[in-house]
């Protein structure tokens, strides 16, 4: 990853192909993990010239949050934490002929301070760079 860019998010590293989203989550071959309250679910892709390695999508169901407020915070602070770890899963694809799609889905019916938020991404995000050499 390249160090001017390697804390920034940019709109090409979110998954927002509705072939991608849909393969992602019905079937095509992904798995998922859960550090409560957060499921991580991931797929191996095909890399495209110019595109980062890793992809992602953060969820957050209107069930467990009516009031959008609170699931733009939630969303927030994943976003956040993925940007400010995401250099150890670039780490381990770096040189491999394929990338991640990956979608954080939020479980709990309650806010989280941000620290606490952030120690469940960074967990799966180790999770799935350890899980990285056998995909």
């Amino acid at each position: 990853m390249p160090e001017s860019g390697a804390y920034k998010f940019r709109k090409e590293e979110r998954v927002y192909s509705r072939k991608l989203i849909e393969k992602l989550f019905n079937g095509g071959g992904s798995r998922s993990m859960a550090s409560f309250p957060l499921r991580l679910v991931y797929m191996k892709t095909e890399p495209e010239t110019g595109a980062p390695a890793v992809k992602i999508l953060v969820s957050v169901p209107k069930r467990c949050f009516k009031r959008a407020v609170k699931r733009n915070r939630v969303k927030r602070q994943v976003r956040e934490a993925y940007r400010k770890n995401k250099a150890i899963l670039y780490e381990k694809l770096e040189g491999k002929e394929y990338g991640i799609a990956m979608a954080f889905i939020w479980l709990d019916d309650k806010l989280y301070p941000t620290a606490e938020v952030e120690k469940k991404v960074v967990n799966l995000i180790q999770r799935l760079s350890e899980k990285t050499e056998r995909l």
